[in-house]
């Protein structure tokens, strides 16, 4: 693995910002989404992020910048000096060390089981393509592991507002990721205020995808757990007589029936017409009758209302 201050192209007191906006231009450049044919985009990209987990993290960068971290985020070994020697001239087959540039002014062992010609290597790069093979070698990430690491990539986590309108039908919506990357979610069916919701590889270093979502307030319904709460005005006549007057819902609009000397702040309740529960079936819509006055005719409703 490469310095990665090399790696991203930005100097060793490169702010955290600067590192921050490298990294997004490699990512968005070598994406695997936007290269699915080219290996060596792939591998660029997996580099990229694996740099960024470093420099991206204020206590690793500061680790490496000491030396106590590999370019891989490693922990160094000190204190063996001269071990190697002597256990390769015992041949112990369990245990042979190799003096290798630690990189940075600093040197460190990498363990080894086993002699020449063994085939297994401690180095990560080399446990990993004997497990996953070829892919492996050319970037692919079939478990969800970093390559250059062996460990699982880091998550992605972003904040998505909604609609009332997108949590009760369980639509189709747009989020933007960091590195300007955009994605169409279908929401669950299921939808509440401050839910996270994970997309399996769909995080910008190739993690999961962790969305927060926030239900942006609705000028006519209100709230209340599973069920909804809405205002419908009726005139004079209408709340007299009864009739049937149409409401737009969250789902569409229907007609409702007014029944007769229906008074101001009488409540309609509409079974099955709220927000999806959780464990199947709808809440309920209350609706509150407003009596509204007419604004011509004043003249003729007060001398009807004198009599």
């Amino acid at each position: 693995m490469r310095d990665p201050y090399q790696v991203l192209g930005v100097g060793e007191s490169a702010s955290a910002k600067d590192i921050k906006s490298a990294y997004r231009k490699m990512a968005k450049k070598y994406h695997p989404d936007q290269n699915p044919d080219d290996p060596k985009a792939q591998e660029r990209f997996a580099e990229a992020s694996q740099a960024y987990e470093i420099l991206g993290d204020e206590d690793k960068r500061a680790a490496y910048d000491r030396g106590e971290i590999d370019a891989e985020g490693k922990q160094r070994f000190h204190g063996f000096e001269g071990a190697a020697g002597a256990a390769g001239a015992g041949g112990d087959p369990f245990a042979a060390f190799r003096q290798a540039a630690g990189g940075r002014g600093r040197t460190h062992f990498e363990f080894r089981t086993g002699g020449p010609g063994s085939g297994f290597d401690a180095d990560s790069d080399d446990i990993f393509s004997e497990i996953f093979g070829s892919a492996f070698r050319q970037g692919a990430s079939p478990h969800g592991f970093s390559q250059s690491t062996g460990r699982r990539p880091p998550d992605t986590s972003l904040s998505l507002e909604i609609s009332l309108e997108d949590a009760a039908t369980g639509a189709h919506v747009k989020a933007a990721f960091p590195s300007g990357r955009k994605l169409s979610i279908k929401l669950p069916r299921y939808v509440e205020d401050g839910q996270t919701i994970r997309l399996k590889g769909q995080g910008d270093q190739g993690g999961d995808a962790l969305v927060k979502l926030h239900v942006r307030h609705h000028p006519r319904f209100r709230i209340d757990g599973r069920n909804l709460h809405v205002d419908l005005f009726v005139g004079l006549a209408e709340a007299v007589n009864g009739g049937k007057t149409p409401l737009d819902t969250l789902t569409g609009r229907i007609a409702v029936k007014v029944p007769p000397w229906s008074s101001s702040d009488k409540v309609l309740r509409l079974k099955g017409r709220g927000l999806p529960q959780k464990a199947g079936g709808e809440g309920d819509l209350f609706v509150h009758i407003r009596l509204m006055l007419p604004d011509d005719k004043r003249e003729e409703l007060e001398a009807l209302l004198a009599e």
